[in-house]
């Protein structure tokens, strides 16, 4: 992210509809800052390539989990 920030600016510097909502005679800390590329759609989409990895297996989110579970115990 990029960000510049100017302090005791002069509000004459500013664009007009900024300008209008300031006390000209008073100076600013103007602050801008952009953005990054906003993230790829692809991207939250890389894991569904492992969507039915395992159909073979015929079994159900809650035997799954069970076994995962009994997995995790082993180690306590």
């Amino acid at each position: 992210m990029n960000k510049i920030i100017r302090k005791y600016y002069t509000v004459d510097k500013l664009p007009e509809d900024l300008r209008v909502l300031l006390d000209p005679s008073k100076p600013v800390t103007l602050v801008i800052e952009q953005e990054d590329d906003p993230p790829r759609k692809e991207a939250g989409r890389a894991f569904m390539r492992f969507y039915g990895a395992a159909k073979e297996r015929k079994t159900s989110v809650t035997k799954a989990v069970e076994r995962i579970r009994n997995l995790r115990d082993e180690w306590e």
